[in-house]
């Protein structure tokens, strides 16, 4: 496979499904699709505190294989914040959180994971829905806000449950829709080369603003890096073998293919939008890699596929 061009910028998540007044393009097939958000959040949720150390949420996310917690208020499941796994590569190096680690923390990993707490690095403030809003409401606050995970809070402040850009996605799915893969793709894919660091690939992530990188191996695809990656990383454990003086540059400076998964999932830029929702259910993924003649073509997202389907017009 050819080299997957490198970006100096990136494409703003759902710019291209705005209309000319800056609102979402939908359909009126999601007008017609019945059910709240009451009805389509997943329960029950899996949550963190203002107070769990950040190895305790990382622990919570790898365990229960989820990219964000909702922070809630203990004993009572009042929403305070959300803590997502970007967050968690930002504090890992990837951004500015990282100056905790290096001034506070000295750069100790130790020290870093377990004295520092969610509430230095999560959202106060997160984007959230209740259990009124209909389907349009939640895809519009995605749409715009730019997030693929909402919590769903009651009129009280109470977490009811949670809505990923997965769940609708599985929602809007057909097995054919009529649009195909090269219609909603990225075609300018962001990856890194097999001899860079971790620490090069999560400040890749960050700078971009994307959760997922393609690792190449002389010119060719070897595996995928996630933010995910970093999290189980860390959750499980996995990153105190690369420590003998605690230092967290001695992580950092391995090489990405020991954070990174060889292997990955692919499909034809000419396959239709629906096959490609089919797919990442089957194979339990949350992005493919279009390919053509032996090159990558781009790539398609469950935020890709989210936004099409939203935007699909009836037949």
């Amino acid at each position: 496979m050819r080299r997957a061009p490198m970006v100096p910028s990136r494409r703003p998540e759902g710019i291209r499904w705005l209309r000319s007044d800056g609102m979402p393009n939908f359909s009126d097939r999601i007008y017609r699709h019945e059910g709240d958000a009451k009805l389509l959040a997943k329960r029950p949720v899996y949550t963190t505190t203002k107070t769990d150390t950040i190895l305790g949420a990382a622990e919570e996310m790898a365990r229960r294989n989820v990219r964000a917690l909702p922070v809630v208020r203990p004993n009572t499941d009042i929403l305070e914040g959300m803590l997502t796994a970007m967050d968690i590569v930002n504090y890992f190096g990837g951004g500015e959180l990282y100056n905790i680690v290096v001034n506070r923390h000295k750069g100790n990993v130790y020290s870093a994971l377990l004295k520092e707490h969610v509430a230095s690095i999560m959202n106060p403030n997160p984007v959230y829905v209740t259990i009124h809003d209909k389907l349009d409401k939640i895809l519009e606050t995605m749409v715009l806000k730019g997030v693929g995970v909402l919590p769903v809070v009651m009129d009280d402040g109470f977490l009811w449950g949670i809505i990923t850009e997965h769940d609708l996605v599985m929602v809007l799915a057909e097995k054919k829709v009529g649009r195909k893969v090269e219609e909603v793709m990225t075609s300018q894919v962001i990856a890194i080369d097999s001899t860079a660091t971790i620490k090069q690939a999560v400040e890749t992530m960050v700078k971009y603003g994307i959760r997922r990188l393609p690792i190449l191996e002389d010119n060719k695809v070897w595996g995928m890096i996630t933010a995910k990656d970093i999290v189980r990383l860390i959750g499980s454990h996995d990153i105190f073998r690369f420590i003998e003086t605690g230092n967290i540059e001695e992580v950092l400076s391995a090489p990405v293919k020991l954070a990174g998964l060889s292997g990955y999932t692919t499909i034809s830029p000419d396959a239709d939008v629906g096959d490609a929702a089919t797919l990442m259910k089957e194979k339990g993924v949350s992005s493919l890699l279009v390919v053509d003649d032996g090159g990558i073509r781009g790539i398609i997202t469950e935020r890709d596929l989210l936004y099409a389907l939203a935007t699909l017009s009836s037949k």
